[in-house]
């Protein structure tokens, strides 16, 4: 059995004029009931005539270009329009002249083109069958055929109002869209920055101190091991952001996590870097990404520590409350940045950032004897 929504995008797979088809035929068919007969627009007040041939020339007219209302509003509305006048001259009073408000609905939300000329030209069209049906005698009069115009006329205006709505909705999602992209964008290039930056430098440091140590042959290897270990990690780490932007991939893109904090100090000491790393605490069950964040805080913080203070002592507090985590990194003045690249200064307005998305804390900033020390309180998200 098909459920109703399996039905409805079945449905929306069809053209759109096999769509509007049903209400055109319904209209005519309940144009053709016995009992409806006469039950229909009476414009003028005529005298009702009996159905003759010409009644199926009004009624066909009237409901047969529904089906093309929105692909081909202005002719829809023309033939309807036309039919309408036919119907009401002729005083058959068919329910079929409850087309011409569904093709005034139409056009006033589908016609893109020479919107005001339509109005005119309808306008102009049921001044002449006024006219006309005052002729054959009509008592109607004019406040009876101007309250019918504003009756067209407030069809009209619905259709304006949904083609503004459609459009409104239209433009609402366009900037959804825009700011989806653009947030993405952002956190792609936070990340690249995050991953290449930091194994870079360490790689850079670890290639420059490689040059000195010719005359010992134990320390060169260990070098190049740890410059070969993590160019490795830095692949890796590429892949895994690369797997972001692939959705066709199988896996879950990996996140780094407090957890990870030791890895990253083990390799930023050997790149030359003496580091003291602390720990408080355990990380809570529920972050709300607050370890994301811990991570990339350390890590900023000791790729500006070896690109800036080379050598320098490096002090790494991380304290895990029940609602927060704290980092701490201080690193003092004494060290060399010589032969490391330049900074941008994106990662700290990154981080910045991103510990204010979590509603959290974040300072950088220098020392007064020297050296630098940045510091986050990020909540982690836990039930209180």
């Amino acid at each position: 059995m098909i459920d109703r929504r399996t039905f409805l995008d079945r449905w929306r797979q069809y053209a759109v004029t096999v769509r509007d088809l049903p209400v055109a035929l319904l209209l005519a068919a309940a144009s053709v009931v016995p009992a409806l007969q006469d039950r229909g627009t009476q414009l003028g007040d005529l005298p009702a005539r009996p159905f003759d041939a010409l009644t199926a020339v009004a009624i066909l007219l009237q409901c047969l270009p529904l089906a093309v209302r929105r692909r081909w509003p202005a002719l829809c509305l023309t033939l309807v329009a036309l039919g309408f006048a036919l119907d009401q001259l002729r005083a058959y009073h068919t329910v079929a002249g409850a087309g011409l408000a569904i093709a005034l609905v139409s056009a006033a939300a589908h016609l893109d083109h020479h919107r005001r000329t339509a109005v005119v030209l309808a306008s102009a069209a049921y001044l002449s069958l006024a006219v006309a049906l005052h002729r054959q005698g009509a008592t109607e009069g004019l406040l009876g055929f101007g309250t019918f115009y504003l009756m067209l006329a407030f069809a009209w205006g619905v259709g304006a109002w949904l083609r503004q709505s459609r459009a409104a909705e239209a433009e609402r999602r366009h900037h959804v869209a825009v700011s989806a992209r653009n947030a993405e964008r952002t956190l792609i290039a936070r990340e690249l920055h995050d991953v290449v930056t930091h194994h870079v430098t360490a790689m850079v440091v670890q290639a420059e101190a490689a040059r000195y140590l010719t005359a010992a042959p134990e320390r060169l290897d260990t070098t190049l091991t740890a410059i070969t270990d993590t160019g490795r990690r830095a692949i890796t780490d590429l892949r895994h952001l690369l797997d972001l932007l692939n959705p066709d991939h199988g896996t879950d893109p990996r996140t780094p996590a407090v957890g990870d904090l030791r890895a990253l100090v083990e390799q930023t000491r050997r790149a030359g870097q003496p580091v003291e790393f602390t720990e408080e605490g355990s990380p809570a069950g529920v972050t709300g990404g607050a370890e994301v964040v811990a991570y990339r805080v350390v890590q900023e913080a000791l790729t500006n520590a070896l690109k800036h203070a080379q050598g320098s002592r490096t002090i790494v507090h991380v304290r895990h409350g029940e609602r927060d985590t704290s980092v701490n990194v201080s690193t003092d003045g004494s060290g060399s940045p010589a032969a490391t690249p330049g900074g941008s200064g994106r990662g700290l307005a990154g981080l910045r950032e991103r510990v204010d998305v979590l509603g959290g804390e974040f300072s950088a900033e220098r020392q007064a004897g020297g050296g630098f020390v940045v510091r986050a309180r990020i909540p982690t998200g836990s039930p209180s």
